[in-house]
C-alpha cells in the first residue's frame, strides 16, 4: 500500500522562507482589480447594478484578481485589507441595493382550513385500515 501525498515533502517544506504581506503592494494590486471592475461596471446600466445576472462575470473576475493578487503577493485571501477594499465598492455600486421585506400573508381561512384537515383526516384513514386488515387478518388466518 502506497500512500501518495500531494504537495512539497517535509524537507521542501523545512527550506522554505516564511511569506510575509507586503500590505502596500496588495492595496497597490487591488486598486488594479477595482479600476478593472468599475471601468466594467460603467458598461452595466446603473438601473441594472442590482442585478447580479447583467455583471456577475465581471464580479467573478475581480473577486479571482483580489485572491489571486493576494497570495501573488503572499498575503492570506481573504484578510482584512482586501475586505475593506471590497466592502468600498460594495458601498460604491451595490449601497441602494436593499431587498423590500417579505410580507407574509395567511392564507384565507377555507384554504388553511384545507391545509390543517387534510393530513389530520388521511392520519384517521390510515388507522382506521390498519386496524381494519389487522383484525381481517385475524379473522382469515
Amino acid at each position: 500500500n502506497t500512500f501518495v501525498t500531494t504537495g512539497l515533502s517535509a524537507i521542501d517544506k523545512a527550506n522554505l522562507k516564511p511569506r510575509v504581506c507586503n500590505e502596500t503592494a496588495l492595496l497597490i494590486e487591488i486598486e488594479k482589480c477595482g479600476d478593472r471592475f468599475q471601468r466594467d461596471m460603467m458598461q452595466v446600466d446603473p438601473h441594472n447594478w442590482c442585478n447580479l445576472t447583467h455583471f456577475i462575470r465581471d464580479y467573478n473576475v475581480f473577486s479571482y484578481c483580489t485572491e489571486w493578487s493576494a497570495e501573488d503577493i503572499g498575503c492570506y485571501w481573504p484578510n482584512p485589507l482586501v475586505e475593506n477594499y471590497i466592502i468600498r465598492v460594495h458601498k460604491l455600486f451595490f449601497s441602494n441595493c436593499t431587498v423590500e421585506p417579505i410580507l407574509w400573508v395567511d392564507p384565507p381561512d377555507n384554504m388553511l382550513a384545507l391545509l390543517i384537515l387534510t393530513p389530520v383526516l388521511l392520519t384517521l384513514v390510515m388507522t382506521i385500515l390498519v386496524a381494519w386488515y389487522s383484525r381481517r387478518g385475524d379473522i382469515l388466518a
